[in-house]
């Protein structure tokens, strides 16, 4: 079945579902009461490359000069919205672009994934976009059909949403974190009316893996008969920690494996983070094959999976952020305990971003010393609570 496009222009009203929508923008030659012709080539470009069975939304900066006037205001949250919702944002810029609107639209949209700036190439701005987008980490073309292409490849077949979903642009759409949190929502009944993306934090190669995204939403709680519009959603993805124990004549006495680094949120008495040994990956793999890798990466322990017990996921912080934590346990033996002893002064993952220290302490240390989060307290204690029903090591 052969998708279909919808050209949408400044002021009207969008259709009630799409799987994919496009806002092209940017500077015209001259003031004109309808689209510009760069603007009608690439919506014509669009429309050939869409291969998509659904549908293509694209947005057109400018009004069609053939409808009713705007009204300034209006028009002012029409753009706004229409920005806030494209999965893809594209600008061109001919020559004679005037240099302040383009600077201005420049360091407004240069750290979003949602972009694709682009010039004629040999022109005075064409040297000075592409060391930008180097620079940036952002998509630029040179001519409009590689600009038409960018943005259809970053699109791919899209995906359907309606009504409030239509303002959750694909690269917050496609992640796990947001479809978990989505379909719980729905799951008690709840209705997304709308949203608007507040930042997202992209890292790796070309800022291509979407690390941290966050959203205003506007939802209708059904339980409660009512709409609630004043927070936003933060997520991330899942981590995986391990918790891993030497036990004592008490669970007061009894050993905990910490890592200590430092992580720029952290509000503890030492300025540094104490927590379980544990991360997040962005590809593959199981919940537990990352909890080994992590654990081995900040400890140097390879511990065996017969030995491991899981005890499921939780949200973190619900009041905050979506993201879950999957919590394993081990018990370790004297003899790796006492190489965590031992290593207590190596650091792990030098040079990288990360630089972990293992600590050893006690579950009463724990809870007196206040270094460690209501989280990691809460999860060490399921794991010690555990732990008087199974055997010793």
């Amino acid at each position: 079945m052969a998708g279909e496009v919808i050209t949408v222009w400044a002021g009207q009203q969008p259709p009630e579902f799409w799987d994919a929508s496009v806002f092209i923008g940017g500077s015209m030659p001259a003031p004109a009461p309808s689209a510009a012709p760069w603007q009608a080539e690439v919506i014509t470009l669009l429309r050939d490359g869409w291969t998509g069975a659904g549908r293509l939304v694209v947005f057109v900066s400018e009004p069609d000069g053939h409808g009713r006037d705007v009204v300034a205001e209006d028009l002012i949250n029409w753009h706004r919205h229409a920005l806030d919702a494209a999965d893809v944002v594209m600008f061109w810029w001919p020559d004679n672009t005037d240099p302040q609107w383009r600077s201005a639209s420049l360091a407004a949209w240069g750290d979003s994934s949602r972009v694709v700036h682009g010039t004629p190439p040999n022109t005075s701005l064409s040297g000075y976009l592409t060391k930008y987008a180097d620079a940036q980490a952002i998509s630029s073309a040179t001519t409009l059909a590689e600009l038409a292409s960018i943005g259809l490849e970053k699109i791919g077949r899209g995906a359907r949403r309606a009504a409030g979903e239509r303002d959750v642009p694909l690269t917050v759409w496609r992640s796990e974190s947001f479809q978990r949190w989505y379909s719980a929502q729905t799951a008690a009944g709840n209705t997304l009316l709308g949203a608007r993306q507040v930042w997202t934090f992209s890292a790796g190669p070309r800022q291509a893996s979407l690390i941290y995204w966050a959203l205003h939403v506007r939802m209708y709680v059904q339980a409660e008969k009512r709409v609630k519009s004043n927070e936003v959603v933060i997520s991330r993805p899942d981590i995986s920690v391990m918790a891993l124990y030497h036990r004592g004549p008490t669970i007061d006495d009894t050993s905990i494996v910490l890592v200590r680094e430092f992580r720029s949120p952290a509000s503890s008495p030492d300025g540094l983070v104490h927590e379980l040994p544990g991360g997040s990956a962005t590809t593959g793999g199981s919940a537990l094959d990352q909890a080994i890798s992590e654990t081995e990466e900040e400890t140097g322990l390879t511990i065996e999976v017969q030995r491991i017990r899981s005890h499921g996921s939780r949200q973190l912080a619900a009041t905050m952020s979506a993201h879950h934590a999957h919590l394993f346990a081990a018990e370790i033996s004297d003899d790796e305990l006492a190489r965590l002893r031992a290593s207590q002064m190596t650091p792990h993952g030098a040079g990288g971003t990360e630089r972990t220290w293992p600590e050893i302490t006690t579950y009463r240390e724990l809870r007196e010393q206040h270094l460690v989060d209501w989280a990691t307290l809460g999860m060490v204690t399921e794991a010690l609570l555990d732990m008087s029903s199974l055997p010793q090591l």
